[in-house]
């Protein structure tokens, strides 16, 4: 498949914008140089055969460090990770792997205003506070939570995290995008730009104000910004089919697929 070297590559350099990596057996495992926790690859180009017995030894490394037992990968450069991971016990979830190229794109417009912010800590607290509404309830369908549950969420967010957001957008490696109505800010999402490509992450929307386009703005807004300084491809991925369907109608197609693991929740 076209691109998906290139997004591998990315996706294996993105992680140095806030973490170190070292090597364990094939993998590369970063460790996090911020307050965010981030997770094992398999090193892109290897073409190696991952068994269980690699995933102990990676989880043993994680122990000996105090670190959380994840992985990330792309599933079609590296299809033996999934049942090696589920082997050894953990639980293992695949997602759409979508792109967009400028020849390709779509914009959506929206009523509203929808803007990239500037790195000033308000407004970064209140889209961190809109992303952890809408991703406490999955999915596209209209729910509950709102602005008032924005607002409370905002209160949560740490000091510490805080700085940790501001100090990512002065280094113009987290841009983040938002759409405001007459409730304020009520859907979000960030780009994170490495070279000429870039990834679109954490996409949300409060749940009260969904089916009303905000967050295909939102990605449209992420992706004028990022085209305009001077990427080239814009990769995402998705938690579901019905989620990718929003991000096709700004021009994204499908590649094949990303995967995760890590330890049941009872663990």
């Amino acid at each position: 498949m076209p691109y998906l070297s290139r997004v591998d590559d990315y996706l294996h350099a993105t992680p140095l914008t806030g973490a170190t990596g070292q090597q364990v057996g094939p993998f590369t495992l970063f460790r996090s140089t911020t307050i965010w926790p981030y997770y094992a690859r398999p090193v892109p180009g290897s073409d190696a055969t991952i068994e269980p017995a690699d995933i102990e030894k990676l989880r043993a490394r994680c122990e000996e460090l105090g670190l959380p037992v994840s992985f990330e990968w792309v599933v079609d450069t590296c299809p033996s990770l999934g049942p090696a991971a589920a082997a050894a016990g953990l639980e293992v979830h695949e997602y759409p792997l979508l792109v967009l190229e400028q020849s390709d794109f779509k914009p959506v417009s929206t009523a509203l205003d929808c803007r990239i912010l500037p790195a000033s800590l308000p407004e970064l607290r209140t889209a961190r506070a809109v992303a952890s509404v809408g991703f406490g309830t999955p999915g596209t369908a209209v729910g509950e939570g709102g602005p008032e549950a924005r607002d409370a969420e905002v209160a949560k967010t740490t000091d510490e995290a805080a700085a940790a957001l501001l100090e990512r957008a002065e280094r113009g490696v987290s841009i983040t995008a938002a759409a405001f109505g007459d409730q304020g800010m009520l859907a979000s999402g960030v780009h994170q730009p490495v070279g000429d490509t870039t990834e679109i992450v954490g996409v949300a929307t409060l749940p009260a104000m969904r089916r009303q386009g905000l967050a295909a703005a939102v990605t449209s807004r992420l992706a004028e910004h990022a085209f305009a300084s001077g990427v080239d491809l814009i990769l995402l991925s998705a938690q579901s089919d019905a989620v990718a369907a929003v991000y096709e109608r700004v021009g994204f197609h499908r590649i094949g697929s990303v995967g995760s693991a890590e330890p049941p929740s009872s663990e």
